[in-house]
């Protein structure tokens, strides 16, 4: 799956997650979405995908008010013109949030946690979510919408957090 990040989740940008996926502030959200556009727009073929937010339990939704990586969606969305959709891939497994977790465990803690419905045959995906850590969510979720006959699915995320030794490129 090819991934592109906005940043690195690091001083002081990550202020900017936590201000989106636990301030409540939706208007931030989506305007670092327009951002988080511009590197999509740098990296992706001219081809529009599909946008989709990686989604909430439905517990964490009715907690927060809304979907942090919804927001940051519709703002790549809208600035390249593309449709999206929150309701094609759900999270009907709850689980413990993972940022509460060692890496070890956060591709269990996901597996089988989403579920696509069918996708017209040949649709691109383009999935965004506010911060990637393992990796485990965005793969988990890209699974499900293979399952559901997407041709391909790529990831957008607004900050990533690097792995230790020198900083790897992502494309």
């Amino acid at each position: 799956m090819r991934a592109v990040a906005w940043a690195d989740y690091a001083p002081p940008l990550d202020r900017l997650a936590l201000g989106i996926k636990f301030g409540g502030d939706a208007a931030l959200a989506a305007w670092l979405g327009t951002l988080l556009a511009l590197r999509v727009r740098e990296t992706a073929p001219a081809t529009p995908a599909l946008v989709l937010p990686v989604p909430l339990a439905a517990s964490r939704l009715r907690q927060r008010g809304y979907n942090q990586a919804w927001e940051l969606a519709r703002g790549v969305a809208r600035s390249l013109g593309w449709p999206s959709d929150c309701g094609l891939l759900s999270r009907p497994r709850e689980g413990q949030a993972q940022s509460t977790l060692p890496l070890s465990r956060r591709a269990a803690n996901v597996r089988s946690a989403f579920h696509a419905r069918a996708l017209p045959r040949g649709t691109r995906v383009l999935l965004v979510d506010d911060v990637m850590t393992s990796g485990s969510t965005a793969e988990h979720a890209a699974r499900a919408l293979l399952r559901a006959g997407a041709a391909e699915v790529a990831l957008a995320v607004l900050l990533r957090t690097p792995a230790p030794g020198p900083r790897a490129e992502m494309s």
